[in-house]
Formats: C-alpha cells, sequence, structure tokens
C-alpha cells in the first residue's frame, strides 16, 4: 500500500513527544536486553517491531488517554526496535574476545555497538527516498508494512495485544521456577547408550523461536541435532573405546563435544556461512549496482513535505566524520592495543566495508526481511578480508585477531542496524510519519541501547561459566573466532572441520538451508527440540488457517522471548552482584521431571491458544 500525499495545510499530529520517546526507550531495552540472552543461547534473534508496536500503544493510550496519537506509538516503536539490532551484530562478535581469554570493558563493547549504530544510521539516511519511496512497489519491506498494518489496527482498537502481556508473564515466570527457584531441572533427558540421547529444554523462548520461524525451519534445525545427538555422539564413543581397547575409559559426552564434536559444528557453521555469502554475492551486487544507479539519477529528490524531511546533509557529514576520528584516534577504541598504524587501518576497515554493507543490507530487507537478513554473512566476509590485510602485514597474534574482530563488530552492528531503520522508515512512509523525526529517535536510541546490549554481554561474560562449554553457547561468535583463527594461520583440527563442512554441503544438495541445519549439529539436541515443538505447534494452527490466526500467536511468542529473556538477564545480573558460581543441580526426582514436562505442555497449550481465531473476532 502507497502512501497518499498529503496536503500542505494539514494539521500536524503529535509525533516525537518525550512519552513516545521514554515508551520506545524502555521497551528498547527490554526488548534488547531480552533479543541479547537469546541471540547468546540459541544463535538467532527476533524482529521487535511489532511487539514493541503493540505494546506502546496500548500503554501511550493507557496514559494519554485520547490524546495518544498512531504518529507517536509509530514513533515508540521506531525508537525501541533500534536496540535488537544492536544486540545481533554484538552478540554475534564480542563473545568470541571472552572464548580467547580477553576480558573487553564494558565501556569498549558499548562503544563498538554505538559506532556500528551511528554507521548504520548515517550511511542508510541519503538511501531513504531512493529505497523507500521511489522503490515502493519494486521493495515490499515485509516487516514494514506488517508493523505498519498493526499500528493501524490498534489504533482502531483490534483485539489481539494481550497476548502478548500473557506471553511476558508465562516466560518470567517458568524461567524463574527453572533457574532461579530450581524447581523442575532445566531439560529432560533419555539416555540411550555410548551417550546417545534424546533431550529437550524447558525454555519458551525457544518455543517462541520455532513459532516464529515456522514448521520447516525449525525441523531444519532439529534434524542437525538429531544427527549429533543420535549419530555422532554414539559413533565418537564407541570408535575411541574399540581404539583404546578398554571400555572402561570410553569418553563421556562432555570429552566428545570438547575433543571432537565442536570442531565438527564450528565446521558445519563456517560452511553454512560460506554458503550463505556464495549464495548471496549475486543479490548483494545487483543491490549496490542498483543503489548507485539511483544515486546517480538523483535518488528523488526532496518536496519540502514534512513526510519527505530527512536529516539536514550537514549531520550527516559532521556524524560521520567525527565517526570516523573516534575510531582512527581514540585509544583502544578497538581490541588488541593497536599501534596508531593499525588503529586507522582497522577505522579505514570499517568504512569500506561498512558503506558496502549498508545498502546492501538496506535493499536486501526490502526484499527478504530483517529476521532473513544475512548479517553474519557480511560479518564473515569483513572478517576474512580484514584478516587477510592483517596477514599479508604479518599481524597474526592474539592482538590481531582481536582486532579483526572488533572491526566486525562495527560493520556487523551497522549493517544489521541499517536493515531495521529501513524497515522502520518504511513503516513511517506508509503512517505518514517524518523522517527526520524517526532517524533522530533511531539516534537516541542507539546511545541508549548500546550501554544495556553491552550490560548482558559483559555481565554474562564476567561471572563463572561465562561463554563457550559449561556457558552460553554463543554459536555465531564461535564461527567468527574459527574464521579469524583459520585465516590468521593458527593450528586447528581440520580433518574435523573438514567433517562438519561435508555435512553442511550434504545438506544444501538435498536442498536443505545450510545455516539452520549446520546450527542444528553445533546447538545441544535440547535447544533444537523444544524450537522444533515451536514450530509443531504453528504447524498445527496452520493446517487450518480459516480458524487460525498466526499474528497473535506471534504476539505471544514475542512475549515469551521478552519474558524469559528478561528473567535470565536478572538471574545473570543478581548471580554478577552475588558473586555466585554455577548452581550444579541434584538428579531430579519423578515429581520435579512431571512438572518440568508440565511447563512445556502449558506453554504449548498457551501458545496455541493465542493463535486460534475467535468465534467473535
Amino acid at each position: 500500500m502507497q502512501a497518499t500525499s498529503t496536503p500542505s495545510n494539514e494539521t500536524p499530529l503529535k509525533e516525537f513527544t518525550l512519552r513516545a520517546l521514554a515508551c520506545g526507550i524502555v521497551f528498547g531495552c527490554l526488548f534488547g536486553a531480552a533479543n541479547a540472552y537469546l541471540g547468546l543461547k540459541a544463535g538467532l534473534t527476533v524482529s521487535t517491531s511489532i511487539p514493541i508496536a503493540v505494546l506502546s500503544a496500548a500503554v501511550l493510550k493507557l496514559v494519554a488517554r485520547k490524546e495518544s496519537t498512531l504518529l507517536e506509538a509509530n514513533m515508540a516503536q521506531t525508537v525501541g526496535s533500534a536496540s535488537s539490532s544492536l544486540a545481533s551484530g554484538t552478540i554475534f562478535t564480542i563473545p568470541a574476545l571472552y572464548l580467547w581469554g580477553l576480558m573487553p570493558p564494558y565501556h569498549q563493547i558499548a562503544l563498538l555497538a554505538l559506532a556500528g549504530g551511528l554507521l548504520g544510521i548515517l550511511a542508510m539516511v541519503p538511501l531513504r527516498r531512493l529505497l523507500i519511496v521511489k522503490a515502493d512497489q519494486e521493495l515490499p519491506y515485509p516487516e514494514g508494512r506488517a508493523c505498519a498494518e498493526v499500528l493501524r489496527a490498534t489504533e482502531s482498537g483490534a483485539s489481539g495485544g494481550h497476548w502478548i502481556f500473557i506471553g511476558i508473564a508465562l516466560g518470567i515466570v517458568v524461567k524463574l521456577v527453572v533457574t532461579q527457584f530450581h524447581l523442575v531441572p532445566e531439560e529432560l533427558e533419555l539416555l540411550l547408550g555410548n551417550n546417545a540421547k534424546l533431550a529437550i529444554a524447558v525454555a519458551p523462548a525457544l518455543l517462541a523461536v520455532g513459532f516464529i520461524v515456522g514448521f520447516r525451519a525449525s525441523a531444519v534445525m532439529v534434524s542437525g541435532g538429531l544427527i549429533a545427538s543420535l549419530v555422532l555422539y554414539p559413533l565418537v564413543t564407541k570408535a575411541h573405546a574399540v581404539g583404546v581397547g578398554d571400555p572402561a575409559l570410553a569418553l563421556k559426552a562432555a570429552d566428545v563435544k570438547s575433543r571432537f564434536l565442536i570442531f565438527v559444528g564450528a565446521g558445519a557453521v563456517a560452511a553454512a556461512g560460506l554458503v550463505t555469502v556464495i549464495r548471496t554475492a549475486p543479490t548483494m551486487w545487483s543491490s549496490l549496482q542498483a543503489v548507485l544507479a539511483g544515486l546517480k539519477s538523483g535518488g528523488g529528490s526532496a518536496s519540502g513535505e514534512r513526510t519527505d524531511r530527512d536529516l539536514p546533509a550537514w549531520v550527516l557529514v559532521v556524524g560521520l566524520a567525527v565517526l570516523f576520528l573516534a575510531l582512527a584516534f581514540v585509544p583502544n577504541f578497538f581490541a588488541g592495543n593497536l599501534s596508531t598504524g593499525g588503529q586507522l587501518l582497522a577505522a579505514a576497515g570499517v568504512l569500506v566495508f561498512g558503506f558496502l554493507f549498508v545498502p546492501v543490507s538496506s535493499r536486501l530487507v526490502g526484499v527478504i526481511g530483517v529476521s532473513s537478513n544475512p548479517t553474519s554473512a557480511m560479518a564473515l566476509i569483513t572478517l576474512t578480508g580484514t584478516a587477510a590485510v592483517f596477514l599479508a602485514l604479518g599481524w597474526r597474534d592474539l592482538d590481531a585477531r582481536a582486532a579483526v574482530l572488533t572491526v566486525g563488530t562495527v560493520v556487523c552492528v551497522a549493517a544489521s542496524k541499517a536493515g531495521d531503520i529501513s524497515q522502520d522508515l518504511k513503516t513511517g512512509y506508509m503512517v505518514r510519519a517524518t523522517p527526520a523525526r524517526q532517524q533522530f529517535g533511531q539516534l537516541i536510541a542507539a546511545a541508549v541501547a548500546c550501554w544495556v546490549v553491552a550490560g548482558v554481554v559483559w555481565a554474562i561474560g564476567s561471572r563463572e561459566g561465562g561463554f563457550g562449554d559449561g556457558g552460553m553457547p554463543a554459536p555465531q561468535a564461535t564461527l567468527m573466532k574459527t574464521v579469524i583463527e583459520a585465516v590468521l594461520g593458527d593450528q586447528l583440527p581440520w580433518d574435523l572441520l573438514g567433517s562438519g563442512a561435508a555435512l553442511s554441503l550434504v545438506a544444501v544438495l538435498v536442498g536443505l538451508p545450510a545455516l539452520p541445519f549446520a546450527l542444528g549439529i553445533y546447538l545441544p539436541l535440547a535447544t533444537m527440540a523444544t524450537v522444533f515443538v515451536g514450530g509443531c505447534v504453528r504447524g498445527l494452527l496452520e493446517r487450518n488457517k480459516e480458524r487460525s490466526n498466526v499474528e497473535t500467536g506471534v504476539l505471544c511468542a514475542s512475549g515469551f522471548v521478552a519474558g524469559e529473556g528478561l528473567a535470565g538477564v536478572f538471574i545473570a545480573g543478581w548471580a554478577f552482584y552475588q558473586n555466585l558460581g554455577r548452581f550444579k543441580a541434584p538428579e531430579p526426582e519423578l515429581a520435579e521431571l512431571v512438572g518440568a514436562l508440565a511447563l512445556i505442555l502449558v506453554a504449548c497449550a498457551v501458545l496455541y491458544a493465542s493463535g486460534k481465531k475467535r468465534a467473535t473476532s
């Protein structure tokens, strides 16, 4: 649906108000922290524009009653959604520093996220007329359009928004019951011998992920998990026992993972990322060509109307100049204790890859949406290119790895942020918002949310267990770490990495999406099984589309993510404040196992009920 023209004498509605800004910042911080927690746990994040739009509209109506406007709700969701893109780029990279034994300071993580956010926003602003207005029919921007429809529906009083509050409440309760009070085990297991097992986690957020991505994607993920758990674990265990000739020396499951399967999984994820890069390279290139061609032809000129007004050009120029100077000359902006020449090179790398991938990302999400934006593939290209330059200069030590990684952090955040603001500007275009005010709101949001996202990563990374084995898996960061080590010439078990890569390539040959399948191999089966159950709930609803309303189900699922993520952040913060170690749960009793199963079934029932169409609707 295309926005209609506005008469010059229109009565302006309230838009950039303190209450809208406050509402967006609060919900943005909450969902940003929750998304960061989810990404560190499961290796992916979810779009938060729609749930924040519903929550903001409800709160603004409650606070301002009849005075609240559609444009205020849009401003709140624009500000609120900014945090999730900062979370994506940060959690995909920064945990690798902890895996190398480094401890980045809190402010460094926040400033890297902020730099990426500012680069993504400022570099995308000149592309708005070209991508959002001129290419309105060519680039649908699915989340942006959907969010506009949700805003209109909430404005007209449509029902269904209460499900997000139910989801938040249930997510918080289950997380506290499982992780804080330890009343039931975190997962249910059925041991099958030779370290093979079936398992499922008690985690509403993972059910939500499965519901949001759908049955097919969740089935691909669990298939990778089943291959690892039912084939690779017993195969390695049996082969090792035969090799040593003494059954008493058989490996435990933790040993199988740390010595063998972690590298198989990393190889699978790395190969899947490479396949994603190869497949999206033509689209990236054509997107870049289209953007450059449009800019040469003018990209559309300003009309002078409120709805066609961007941030002034001087703000963009000054902002980008200050950003480059900070990247190049602020000491220790990047990790790795770089020399002045090294920091200049790193800053140049950020600008080269940033200005390459910002237009590509902005255009890609116009077709495939934010959730499918291959920001990890763009980060891989950035890391490989930067690492190759460092290798040519003879920089191969740990400091060089850390510097390469943090260059990737800024670029990954920038690409993710460009996609996010593009969707928000499309929403604004459809509801007749002021682009300049949305862009300014995004700048404010990035300056606030970066500290929240950094706080989540820093708190988890600084406690006992942290990231990796025994802590948060952080699978995307492990992939980035493996790629940098490979380029800079570290000794790696290439035979195991190659085996994992072969599994991903076989999946590609039979038509499966490589990255979800590879994540299934890398992550525990318990995680993937719960995701699959959530996908099954959505599959059941979609069997009878006339009697289902998947959109309200997505709101409930988003509530699960927010509730469990916020509770998880609270628990991690409390453990850090109290200096608590990792809780070692005793063997669960039968009643506790039944309770855990009951929680999973209750969460599934609520999710299914939220997606059923009511007779009165």
